[in-house]
């Protein structure tokens, strides 16, 4: 089975590839008109050079999808109305109702799909700067790997380079070396306090950096030290987020530090090395800065030493040829659109990134405060990510406490749940403002609505005395509750390829407010037996919908609130 939209996407291609003689775009889309709407009429038209209602009257004599439409009417300059027989709702919604996989096919060509998300650094807690990458590279994980993709995690943490070497000689300072992670965040900052006011200290730090990445096995031993504790942070922490990420998905900087070499080696057996201000450097085709100059990736720099250029580059390299990647996708926030066009083209000049592998950067923007700067403290500080979840908890059981629930349970989930739905119902390129309020009230698009909405529909079922049975659709409103549910394939087909979560946000919205509407006019439990058994089966298919979109989204549904 397939979505409405690309089911008469399909038919009314061959018809308009019949008039044109050739590929030509049916361009359907819903209407306020009819059910659905073609323009595609419109663009052939011109390009035939003919009046677009004679094209579109041409479509309709090749395929007048009379199985389909009960009515089609050509509008207009051009449109092409379509509006379905209720038999073939009824009838699709039913086949949709009986599929485990809601009308949803696996990926006709499975990708292995990299993903690259989350990334904090060693040594510091989390903080809202990681939000968005963990959260909307979790669902891309999700939705992939739902669809049949191999999907592949990679946590590319900041677990190598200088300020280890100040973080170890610290930590030999330190006579208790297993402390919390809570205080690690303060050990960094007493080794950066100490570092720049210390010239012993600095020294020894610097000798320190050498030794770490010379392989001392007694520096190693430390270094790991101070990895381990942060991996048990993250962990909490993406426990408490309900992500997919796991300490088997941990692949830092260092992994590629035995590989900088010979990356070097064979860009420069390529040709790709050029010398500059003493630094080795490939300049990828096509960038340059403001002063018409090319751009660089220092691949090895004045001294020798390898810098995040070279790791990404390493990475990409990796990933394409010893984890088989056909699709790679960098969750990473905007201002690193640049860096990761040039790592792109220089992996395409390397032979690395062939026509055969996507290489995508899932940018987006940052996460401000009502004040519209960057959320922080009123201190002025980064904002710890588990502060940031156990104010939302708190609130959400401050919202809900005299309800009839578990109401720790169902706390946890609508608090993290509003934080998480209020960054994914948000275009990914875009700033978005974090607001307490707007995003835990429970009306208007907000994860706390749509989790209400589900357990609205749960209660309706468990009052119910029958099992649904076969959808027959009569009323309008069961008529737009119907259409709604069957455009869950063709929003998941979309997301596939566009990982914009925030299109998956407002499908199920609008699933949620047309069921509203529904419930409000079709009445389910006082009706005749043979349409509640049909109502019934649309509430079953909503209630079904809306959790595993919303579990997509990394978020709970949960069946009382």
């Amino acid at each position: 089975m397939t979505g409405l939209v690309a089911l008469l996407q399909q038919r009314l291609g061959a018809a308009f590839a019949a008039v044109a003689g050739g590929h030509a775009e049916p361009a359907v889309r819903r209407s306020q008109r009819a059910d659905f709407q073609a323009d595609g009429a419109l663009a052939l038209a011109r390009k035939l050079g003919r009046p677009p209602r004679d094209v579109a009257a041409d479509v309709l004599a090749q395929d007048p999808l009379d199985d389909l439409c009960a009515t089609t009417e050509i509008a207009g300059p051009g449109f092409v109305n379509l509006t379905l027989r209720a038999d073939v709702l009824g009838d699709l919604v039913t086949t949709m109702a009986a599929d485990q996989r809601l009308g949803v096919p696996p990926a006709d060509a499975p990708d292995t799909v990299v993903i690259d998300y989350s990334a904090p650094n060693a040594a510091k807690e989390m903080h809202v700067g990681h939000l968005r990458s963990t959260i909307i590279g979790d669902a891309a994980a999700r939705v992939l790997g739902w669809l049949g993709h191999r999907v592949i995690r990679q946590n590319h943490v900041g677990d190598w380079g200088t300020p280890f070497g100040m973080l170890v000689e610290q930590l030999l300072d330190q006579d208790d070396a297993e402390h919390s992670i809570g205080d690690l965040n303060a050990f960094y900052r007493q080794a950066r306090e100490k570092f720049d006011t210390d010239d012993g200290f600095r020294e020894r730090s610097r000798a320190r950096v050498v030794a770490l990445q010379r392989g001392d096995e007694p520096t190693l031993r430390l270094w790991r030290t101070i990895v381990d504790l942060s991996a048990r942070h993250y962990a909490e922490v993406y426990t408490r987020l309900g992500v997919l990420l796991t300490d088997a998905d941990l692949a830092g900087e260092s992994r590629y530090q035995p590989m900088l070499d010979d990356v070097a080696k064979e860009l420069d057996r390529l040709g790709l090395l050029r010398e500059s201000d003493g630094a080795s450097c490939v300049f990828p085709a096509g960038f340059t800065n403001r002063d018409g100059d090319p751009l660089p990736l220092i691949v090895r720099k004045a001294d020798g030493g390898y810098g995040y250029d070279t790791t990404d580059l390493a990475a990409i390299r990796y990933r394409i040829a010893d984890l088989g990647a056909t699709r790679l996708l960098y969750v990473v926030g905007s201002p690193q659109r640049e860096h990761f066009q040039l790592i792109f083209q220089a992996a395409r000049e390397a032979g690395w990134l062939t026509e055969g592998v996507r290489a995508e950067h899932i940018a987006f923007g940052s996460v401000l405060g009502t004040d519209g700067r960057m959320l922080r403290t009123r201190a002025g500080h980064t904002i710890r990510l588990t502060d940031l979840l156990d104010e939302a908890v708190t609130r959400a059981a401050d919202k809900i406490r005299d309800r009839d629930v578990d109401t720790d349970t169902v706390a946890r989930a609508v608090g993290i749940g509003a934080v998480k739905y209020a960054d994914l119902s948000t275009d990914r390129t875009k700033d978005y403002t974090f607001d307490y309020d707007r995003m835990l009230a429970f009306d208007g698009n907000t994860g706390p609505y749509l989790q209400y909405a589900h357990a609205r529909v749960q209660s309706i079922l468990r009052r119910a005395d029958e099992p649904p049975g076969q959808v027959t659709v009569a009323e309008p409103a069961e008529r737009d509750l119907a259409i709604a549910l069957l455009g869950f394939p063709d929003t998941i087909a979309d997301l596939a390829e566009t990982l914009e979560p925030h299109r998956l946000c407002a499908y199920l919205y609008a699933l949620a407010t047309t069921f509203t509407t529904f419930y409000e006019s079709c009445p389910v439990l006082r009706a005749d037996p043979t349409t509640r058994a049909s109502r019934l089966a649309l509430c079953a298919l909503t209630a079904r919908v809306l959790a595993h979109g919303l579990d997509l989204l990394g978020i709970e549904a949960p069946d009382r609130m």
